[in-house]
């Protein structure tokens, strides 16, 4: 049997199921006064069948929004040599019980400047340069270890590193800390942690960039839901930015308590905090006609919801992503331009502007 065609049943009883779950909820409270359908509207399953796909997280929701990306290779995951490279300072240390001044020697350098590596090599006195680029810290101990050996017995050598040019993570944005080292096992989760962001920043929007380009890494889930597939192995380098909560926004317009711009920081919420948010619906408010704006302004997906939807369908099957509009009139929508051209005030009011009026379409000069 084809992997596939199981798939395929499981996915047609599942729309099935959802079909007759709104069939239900409209029969039972609203049979008499079905929801507004024009030609750029779709109804309640099709909403249940989007939250579906929002759920699966930040790239599923940007290819919503005709964004594609690669997804995350599997190398990215796995620990590296971490090795010395050029330019890097090391601090190195000797110990010997007689020969107190070569001892002291290199630990003058070691302990002010440190001890460069130029050309591949370390410069130490009583020593030829030595060739260290590419070596690990033990490999590197061992070697120049073995040269001093063999001029002085029983000499110890300890090593370490000073500063490292290139081998750091600069973080931006919401972080208490700019830069953290690597060291071919520091991975995403640890470097977010010891960079102290708050609770509150906009993971969805939050990124990490490697050689110019945009790492498929979803910080939402890794932070949040504990998906490790998203920890990837920093790289010395690499540039991570913790966006500001306010990053990515959706709006609640209309007959509410209170029209507003909603923060969305993990790049998702539910229809009914969203409602909450604004303060509920009035008693001018039509129930029947929820609506939800999607897309380009231009050109818009809107769905058409009953307040039965928002109370008796599980929460997470009612979600909203960023730029989405939600409209609670007092009468159902008729003619998208005129509903345009009475709110744009509204939007520029609520300073869309700002907050991401580029998400929704319209271009600002």
């Amino acid at each position: 049997m084809s992997p596939f065609r199981g798939e395929f049943s499981m996915r047609s009883f599942f729309r099935a199921f959802v079909k007759w779950q709104i069939f239900l909820l409209l029969f039972v409270a609203a049979c008499t006064n079905p929801p507004y359908r024009g030609p750029d509207v779709v109804g309640a399953e099709e909403f249940v069948m989007d939250s579906y796909r929002i759920r699966e997280g930040k790239f599923s929701i940007l290819q919503m929004e005709g964004k594609e990306s690669e997804e995350l290779s599997s190398s990215m995951l796995d620990e590296y040599k971490d090795v010395i490279n050029e330019g890097d300072v090391l601090k190195i240390a000797l110990y010997h019980p007689t020969r107190g001044d070569l001892v002291t020697a290199v630990r003058s350098i070691g302990d002010t400047v440190g001890f460069r590596v130029s050309e591949g090599k370390v410069y130490l006195p009583d020593l030829a340069p030595v060739p260290v680029e590419g070596l690990t810290l033990q490999e590197a101990q061992e070697k120049i270890q073995a040269l001093y050996r063999e001029e002085i017995r029983d000499v110890d050598l300890f090593i370490a590193y000073k500063d490292r040019v290139v081998r750091k993570v600069e973080l931006a944005g919401l972080v208490q800390v700019p830069s953290i080292p690597v060291d071919g096992r520091l991975r995403l989760f640890e470097a977010l942690s010891i960079a102290k962001v708050p609770p509150n920043a906009n993971l969805f929007k939050s990124y990490v960039v490697r050689d110019n380009c945009l790492l498929p890494v979803d910080m939402t889930k890794l932070m949040k839901e504990g998906d490790m597939e998203h920890n990837v192995v920093m790289r010395g380098g690499d540039k991570v930015y913790i966006a500001e909560p306010s990053a990515s926004t959706l709006m609640v317009l209309g007959e509410v308590g209170k029209e507003r711009v909603v923060d969305l920081p993990d790049g998702y919420m539910t229809l009914r905090k969203a409602l909450a948010e604004a303060g509920g619906i009035l008693s001018s408010g039509d129930r029947s006609y929820i609506q939800v704006i999607r897309g380009n302004i231009a050109h818009p997906k809107i769905y058409t919801l009953h307040w039965e939807h928002v109370v008796r369908l599980p929460n997470d099957s009612m979600l909203l992503i960023p730029g989405d509009i939600v409209y609670v009139a007092a009468r159902p929508l008729s003619e998208w331009n005129r509903f345009v051209n009475d709110l744009l005030p509204t939007f520029i009011a609520l300073d869309l502007v700002t907050k991401g009026i580029k998400g929704v379409g319209v271009n600002v000069p």
